[in-house]
């Protein structure tokens, strides 16, 4: 199966699709490009992204990036000082009144092929509507192009999915950036809560607090803390016997669950419910140890990880032997894989 024909299949699934990277020149420039160079004449396309993409080198590293090449007719919002960067004529359709250091963003029409300079909001809501004007402009397809460890632009609620860019640039034990890469997988895409009543049930906890437990007849008790990233000994002394779902609107961290295991085993057996698999900031050891102890983590919101794109190279030097690589995260995931080429 090529990433061509593979991502026609998503083409045909999805409307908004995110691209997140682990790390910077992990080749998530290069996927974006390969993309493009897909849709070609078969979409009206529209692009944003989080952050800055699409400038000549790095801001951070100064490596020399790939540009971003888009084709005459597409739709991109985009900050104002960013147009400036662009090499191409362009038609400023409206300005959408969401303002960055850089300027207001604004959906601008492509009048010819060539290079961009990406910029667009940088908080979720905004994003959101961003989205929202596209397709009421017209666009059948959205990509949002997003920056490097940004996991919370993998979110439901802003892209239908997402494709995952990893690579050497990670780290230079590859074993390391196998784990670290599956990891980051299973917490995306953690099992959703399939009950209805327990959905709408946590949804208007989340609404009204931080942290709330669901009782095994569906009733309440809130829990009135400013966070729940410390709120182990307050979930301690609610849970009962009866107590079935713990759920916490924010992060669930390391430090949360270690506290849980210390001071009580009577997690087992229940839920911790989360938005969705963004808000999982957990190591694999913890993860495991909190699994083995019997305890379960679910969200509301599922993520489809579509694909996994890899550049088995760095710019640092140094490369893995792309062949092992792709095999072996082949072997630990079970999504498809894909080496794009040259680096970002």
């Amino acid at each position: 199966m090529t990433f061509e024909s593979h991502f026609l299949d998503i083409l045909e699934k999805y409307k908004v699709i995110s691209i997140i990277g682990l790390a910077k020149n992990v080749s998530k420039t290069t996927t974006l490009n390969h993309i493009l160079r897909i849709l070609k004449e078969k979409t009206k396309l529209g692009l944003t992204s989080i952050g800055r993409d699409g400038e000549k080198y790095d801001i951070i590293s100064y490596f020399p990036k790939p540009r971003i090449l888009v084709e005459k007719g597409t739709l991109i919002a985009t900050a104002q000082e960013s147009i400036h960067n662009c090499e191409v004529p362009i038609e400023i359709i409206k300005n959408t009144e969401i303002s960055t250091p850089i300027g207001d963003i604004l959906i601008v029409k492509i009048l010819g092929n060539g290079y961009i300079e990406l910029a667009g909001p940088s908080i979720n809501v905004y994003l959101s509507k961003v989205c929202n004007e596209l397709f009421e402009l017209g666009c059948e397809f959205i990509i949002v192009d997003g920056a490097f460890d940004r996991r919370s632009y993998a979110a439901p609620l802003i892209s239908d999915a997402t494709i995952l860019s990893t690579g050497a640039s990670v780290s230079e034990s590859m074993e390391d950036v196998i784990e670290l890469t599956s990891h980051t997988i299973k917490l995306l895409t953690i099992k959703n809560e399939l009950n209805q009543d327990i959905i709408n049930i946590s949804k208007e906890i989340m609404h009204n607090s931080k942290l709330g437990i669901i009782g095994s007849d569906n009733s309440v008790t809130i829990i009135d803390v400013p966070t729940a990233l410390d709120a182990a000994k307050d979930i301690f002394r609610n849970l009962k016997e009866d107590s079935k779902y713990i759920v916490i609107k924010g992060a669930i961290t390391d430090k949360l669950l270690k506290d849980v295991m210390k001071f009580t085993n009577s997690f087992k057996g229940k839920i911790f419910l989360v938005e969705d698999g963004t808000k999982l900031f957990l190591s694999r050891k913890t993860l495991g140890m909190f699994e083995k102890k019997g305890g379960t983590l679910k969200v509301l919101n599922p993520i489809t990880i579509a694909a996994l794109t890899i550049n088995p190279t760095s710019p640092f030097g140094y490369a893995f032997n792309k062949h092992k690589f792709l095999r072996s995260l082949e072997e630990r995931i079970s999504i498809p894989v894909f080496d794009l080429g040259p680096s970002d």
